[in-house]
């Protein structure tokens, strides 16, 4: 089922330059959500949650509402000239507003700019970069929300999310400053590449991840956290295989991943496996068009244990047997619905079960403009 973006697009033309383009699109989601929460678990007097920061586990122990209203409204600015030399100059800034599982409320946010250069099928980017983790295919749903459901619920579907150490790689922030980098991308044919890298000197992005200490101290300080990645990506007939790598001078960031995605029939299909920092993550992905609106996607992931070791040097611990771990060790699954509803508006639901024991089901509307 096709899935397309409509956007507005003005052309401003100037005594200076010949042609200047700027695009305006976005897209609305609305509807309702629930969350089981996770089980409280006592250890050593202290109540512990599972799942990862802000996911809503909290509600069983706080008394809180486990239904939701969920809603998103974002708005994307495109901007772009061409150089009498060929070469495109552009930039990208968004801002968003929305509520939802972590939160009754929230204010309208900006992101920091990500400029970039294009000439033939090089582009360099810099700001606020996609990353070359993030941009690894292969890695999201065959969704509009790339996750289950409306928002994503956590996006426990990426392989590359475990044991509460969720998104630690650079990617594009809609709502905030995001990791500030240098990236290039490169496609030719059948075959494409991405690399970035990032410095962050502590005080913003990454404070509120959980694990941001530096390998050379083991506390937050004011050494810098760099990051390097790379994907390539080959596509073959119906097929695409892809690789990705992260380095970081951060612990537990270092990160391989590999995927393979196509078409059986009717059917698409994907694997992907990803090595985060000695925890195993495997994926297993299903997609298929019902008629000539619904399109339904299934998944599945298993998550490995993390080793005595790490735990003893700081980690979290995701391990079924430890009473006062997150227990996100083990298989999670999910399914997600969609018909279209013609004019770029379609009808999303979702549900999944979560390694660490949450529940969740979502339902509404997304529409694009």
């Amino acid at each position: 089922m096709k899935k397309v973006l409509f956007a507005t697009t003005a052309l401003i033309a100037t005594a200076s330059m010949a042609a200047a383009e700027v695009r305006i699109s976005g897209y609305g989601r609305f509807g309702l959500g629930y969350t089981s929460g996770s089980d409280a678990r006592t250890a050593g007097g202290v109540q512990v949650t599972g799942g990862y920061p802000n996911n809503g586990n909290e509600q069983a122990i706080n008394g809180a509402s486990k239904s939701q209203i969920i809603s998103r409204m974002r708005l994307q600015f495109d901007m772009s000239t061409e150089t009498d030399g060929g070469v495109t100059l552009g930039g990208r800034i968004r801002t968003e507003s929305d509520t939802g599982q972590s939160s009754a409320s929230q204010t309208v946010l900006w992101s920091a700019p990500r400029f970039y250069a294009t000439v033939g099928g090089f582009t360099l980017g810099v700001g606020n970069i996609i990353g070359a983790f993030e941009g690894v295919p292969g890695a999201y749903l065959e969704t509009r929300s790339a996750g289950n459901g409306l928002d994503g619920m956590q996006f426990v579907s990426h392989v590359g999310n475990v044991n509460n150490e969720y998104f630690n790689w650079d990617y594009f922030d809609s709502d905030g400053v995001g990791f500030n980098g240098v990236e290039a991308l490169y496609s030719a044919g059948a075959f494409s590449a991405h690399v970035s890298y990032s410095v962050d000197d502590g005080s913003a992005a990454f404070t509120s991840l959980p694990n941001p200490a530096p390998v050379t101290t083991g506390a937050l300080t004011a050494v810098n956290r760099k990051r390097s990645a790379v994907n390539l990506a080959y596509t073959f007939s119906d097929w695409t295989a892809a690789v990705g790598f992260q380095d970081s001078n951060y612990r537990f960031e270092d990160k391989a991943f590999v995927s393979i995605a196509g078409q059986l029939g009717q059917f698409g299909v994907r694997l992907a496996y990803a090595d985060n920092d000695g925890i195993d993550k495997f994926g297993l992905y299903g997609n298929m068009d019902i008629g000539a609106a619904s399109n339904i996607v299934l998944w599945v992931t298993s998550e490995d244990a993390v080793s005595a070791t790490d735990v003893a040097n700081g980690r979290n611990d995701n391990r079924d047997a430890i009473a006062t771990s997150n227990q996100q060790e083990g298989t999670s699954y999910g399914i997600n619905y969609s018909y279209d509803l013609g004019g770029g508006a379609s009808f999303e639901a979702g549900a999944q079960r979560s390694s660490y024991g949450n529940t969740q089901v979502q339902a509404g509307a997304v529409f694009s403009f």
